[in-house]
């Protein structure tokens, strides 16, 4: 089975790229732009079609938080209308398509772990326009899967966990919010996940309801993050926890945002490594990449 991965330059497209050779019954074929624009439905239509594509692992999104609460044009552009554009053309070729969501479709006014039948209130542009590239495979007879992840890092392009590294090199001290709460989630695991579930599935992936939730195990504070990323890295740099209001953007988070994994592991017999050990293993891979 041929499988398109868009947005194939991405945190979870490039680890998709170092674990694919797991999965030989599956050829993937990784695309970003600018040799595919997710938001031209002519071009996929093309793309799709000459290499005989049967299943998508749509990884492109527009995820500058901030930068969408004044951009909402483009966020739109590529969170719903290229998801909307995927979901036509893989309908047409009766293919599969997973689609990665995220948790800031909710508010965060929970206190204990969300799962795929609570009610979703994004907050923020982002988020609304995530929403709506969701509904757009849910409401739609295509055989897909939205997979909702939270605070994705990987060994690969910018995130929290690269950022803190080499803030703890520079800085004696810094200071991290201490009351936003979710799971940090090694995009390695996700995309072996999203991999195990193309594999594995010789009939519809769709089985129990199109959505379902992925983060590492546990639970953790951005504070605690950091901190475990000094603790790993042994770097002699001080995580000093503040409150959110200590620390404005633009765009509003979650304040807790903690998924429920029960479903996709009961659906795709999958284990969900807890995130300490995770973070540890794309530490190591980091740098190994440096030295």
């Amino acid at each position: 089975m041929n499988v398109l991965v868009t947005g194939a330059n991405g945190q979870l497209g490039s680890e998709i790229k170092d674990c694919h050779h797991n999965f030989k019954p599956l050829n993937f074929i990784f695309a970003d732009l600018p040799e595919l624009d997710i938001c031209n439905i002519d071009a996929i239509n093309i793309f799709v079609i000459e290499n005989n594509i049967k299943a998508i692992i749509n990884c492109a999104a527009y995820t500058a938080v901030d930068k969408a609460e004044d951009d909402a044009e483009n966020a739109r552009k590529v969170n719903t209308k290229g998801v909307s554009n995927l979901v036509e053309v893989m309908k047409n070729v009766n293919g599969k398509i997973i689609h990665i969501s995220t948790d800031y479709v909710f508010d965060g006014t929970k206190s204990f772990p969300y799962d795929e039948k609570d009610s979703v209130c994004p907050i923020g542009v982002y988020g609304k326009t995530k929403r709506e590239g969701e509904l757009a495979v849910i409401n739609s007879t295509t055989d897909g899967i939205v997979i909702r992840t939270s605070w994705l890092y990987s060994a690969y392009g910018n995130n929290f966990v690269k950022t803190m590294m080499r803030l703890g090199k520079e800085k004696e001290k810094i200071n991290v919010i201490f009351d936003q709460i979710g799971t940090p989630t090694f995009a390695g695991d996700l995309a072996n996940i999203c991999l195990e579930i193309l594999s594995n599935q010789h009939g519809r992936i769709d089985k129990s309801g199109k959505i379902y939730h992925f983060s590492n195990e546990g639970v953790a504070s951005w504070y605690d993050f950091a901190a475990a990323i000094m603790e790993i890295n042994k770097l002699d740099c001080r995580v000093l926890p503040i409150e959110t209001k200590d620390y404005p953007t633009l765009a509003q988070r979650p304040h807790y945002s903690v998924l429920n994994k029960t479903k996709i592991k009961k659906d795709f017999n999958v284990t969900i490594p807890y995130w300490r050990d995770s973070l540890d293993k794309c530490i190591k891979k980091l740098n190994s990449q440096i030295s």
